[in-house]
Order: structure tokens, then sequence, then C-alpha cells
């Protein structure tokens, strides 16, 4: 059951976000973009997805087919599975663990084989570069990124992603206790209910904004979006390493890179923004965060969650397509310069800081 429901989310969000990427390049190119299938093109992402499951599934006569065909079936499952983990609603999470994040650290790293797989099964130059570029990118910038995710895990105290989602709220039934903003409750200052951003992340530790912009950069290298995409540079490599793909197998790696995309920004809205923490705070007898949160333990409280969920992760997945429309590629140097020079030392200064910080907010 829990399957079907993250398929169906990851599905949906694909459908969605393609479509917004297609027609905010638009905007930002001065033009339409799709406007004939459906009401203002809102059916061309369904309309591309049969096309490409029509097409022919080609494999190279020299490649080896046994490890082209698992590779992108390995990279999506890589990927998928990492789902399992994320608490879509305070009710609902796929599998409850208490070190749920280190676990999706793990599992979705586990991407980079199915990558080397298909770049050195095609039996193609421009596959293997590309290959050997992705590997050399996601394993580089996963230092920074898990420096940055480490800084959370060190505020909060726990690799529980459902439990850094209630710490974020108003009510914590895991301790038994309401949330106050660090610091303010031993100056006698009661904040116990206000809940909304103030008690996100990024608000009870400042700290923590730095860390998010690290993990966000981070990020789109991690899916090798623009100006990361150096693996599957067109200019280049022509398509890197899925150039032999057609057909369903191409389809597969397009899934995976876009479900990769929802899943960092998922783990990006848990960690730093609230998860599915309602954004408005309780003003004096205005109660928002109530009236926007739902009773919890009814189907209320299960919509507004999804709903407050998928819209933080979805809006950063906009500013993922906002910036490959906007910023140059960068050449391999400047991006090894970038990871190694700038931005794992950043991260281990905000690593110190948040350690110090929360020695000193306790």
């Amino acid at each position: 059951m829990a399957v079907l429901v993250y398929l169906m989310v990851v599905l949906a969000c694909v459908v969605v976000v393609f479509y917004a990427e297609r027609k905010l390049a638009a905007f930002i190119q001065d033009r339409l973009g799709p406007m004939q299938t459906g009401f203002y093109g809102t059916f061309q992402a369904i309309a591309d997805l049969l096309k490409m499951l029509q097409k022919e599934d080609i494999i190279p006569a020299k490649a080896d087919a046994s490890l082209f065909k698992l590779a992108p079936i390995l990279v999506f499952c890589a990927i998928f599975v990492g789902f399992v983990a994320i608490p879509l609603t305070p009710d609902f999470i796929g599998s409850p663990m208490g070190n749920g994040l280190y676990f999706i650290l793990a599992i979705v790293s586990l991407d980079i084989i199915g990558l080397l797989m298909a770049g050195w099964s095609s039996n193609n130059k421009y596959a293997l570069f590309g290959a050997m570029r992705a590997v050399a990118q996601m394993v580089s910038y996963e230092i920074p990124l898990g420096l940055s995710v480490l800084a959370v895990v060190m505020t909060c105290q726990t690799l529980d992603l459902q439990e850094i989602t209630y710490q974020q709220g108003i009510w914590n039934p895991i301790e038994g206790q309401t949330n106050y903003l660090f610091g303010l409750k031993s100056l006698g200052i009661d904040t116990s209910h206000v809940g909304g951003f103030l008690t996100w992340n990024v608000c009870r530790s400042p700290i923590l904004l730095l860390a998010f912009v690290i993990y966000f950069i981070a990020s789109l290298a991690e899916c090798n979006r623009a100006p990361f995409d150096i693996p599957e540079a067109e200019s280049e490599l022509v398509a890197g390493y899925h150039v032999e793909y057609s057909g369903f197998r191409f389809g597969i790696f397009f899934l995976a890179e876009y479900a990769m995309m929802l899943l960092t920004g998922l783990l990006a809205s848990i960690l730093f923004f609230g998860g599915w923490n309602t954004p408005f705070p309780n003003i004096g007898t205005l109660s928002l965060a109530t009236w926007t949160s739902g009773v919890p333990g009814t189907i209320a409280a299960s919509a507004w969650g999804l709903f407050w969920l998928l819209s933080k992760a979805i809006s950063l997945l906009l500013v993922h397509i906002w910036i490959r429309w906007t910023f140059p590629r960068l050449r391999i140097d400047q991006l090894m310069h970038l990871c190694w020079k700038v931005l794992t030392p950043l991260a281990l200064l905000v690593l110190l800081c948040s350690g110090i910080w929360r020695l000193l907010m306790i």
C-alpha cells in the first residue's frame, strides 16, 4: 500500500513539474511553450510520455546487454527506495525508522553504480565519459551535502525525520511537550504555542540558513541539473551516460532524474522548512497555525500535511528550473573548485557553528 502511495505521489509530481518546466522555460525565453495539447498544453507531459513508450527499445550490438538493461532499473530503484523514509503527513510514513535520514543518504548513493553501469555497458566513449563525470561529481558533492545535513542532525539531536518535523511544529508528541523557540524559554518568554515558520529550523537556528544554501547547491549537482549538468553536456557528450538509451529505458532515466529532484526537495523541506507543518504562526487570538494544520489523527490533518510538504518541495523544484534556464554550465575544473575549496570548508564551518549554537541555546 505504501509503495503505491509513494509511486502515485512521485508520478503526479513529475507530471506537474515537467509541465511547469516547459512553461517556465518558455516564459524566461519570451515564448508560449506547450499550447495545443489540452488546456494551455496541460496534457503535453502525458503526450510526451505516450510517445516515449511507443518508441523502439534499441540495444547496441556491441553493448553488454545484461548490464545495459539493468542499469536504469538500478538507478530508479535506488532513488525510489529512499522515499520510504519520508514522512508525508503526521500519520503516514512508509517505513518508520529512527535512522531514516542515514538510510536515505546511504541508499540513494547506490545510483552511482547504475550510472557507471549504463556508461560502461553502452560501449560508447561519450556514454563512458558522461558516466565518469557523473560519478566524480556526485561523489564529490556528497561531502558538503552530508555536512550540511549533519548540521541539522546536531541541532535536532536525532536522525528520525518524523521527529525532526515534530520539533518544528507546535506540539511534539514523541517528547510529550510543546516546542519553544531556542533561547527564548530561558528568558521567560512563552513561545510554546506560536508554531508556523518561527519554529522552522532556519528560524530556530539561523546558521542553518547557510546550511540550506550549501545543501541546495550540492543537491543541484547530485541531480545533474544545470549549471552542474556536465555529465549530460549536449554540446560535448550528446547526452552523456544515457546516449544509447531509447524508449522505455530512457524514460526510466528521465523519471529517475525528476524523482531525485523531488526527493532532495522533500528532504530540504523536512530538514529546514518544517516538513508537513504549516507556515502560518499563531498570533495572539488568531490561531492560524491551528486552523491550517487540522486536528492530529484526522483526515484534515493528513490532507493539510501533504499539501504543505508538497507545496514546499515543488517550490524548491521551481527554483531548480529557474536556475537551469538562467545560469550557464560550469567547466569541470570550476565544478571541482566550488566543491572542494568553497562548499566543503564552508560546510565544516557551519557544522562547527551549529555545535556552538546548540550548546549555547540548550
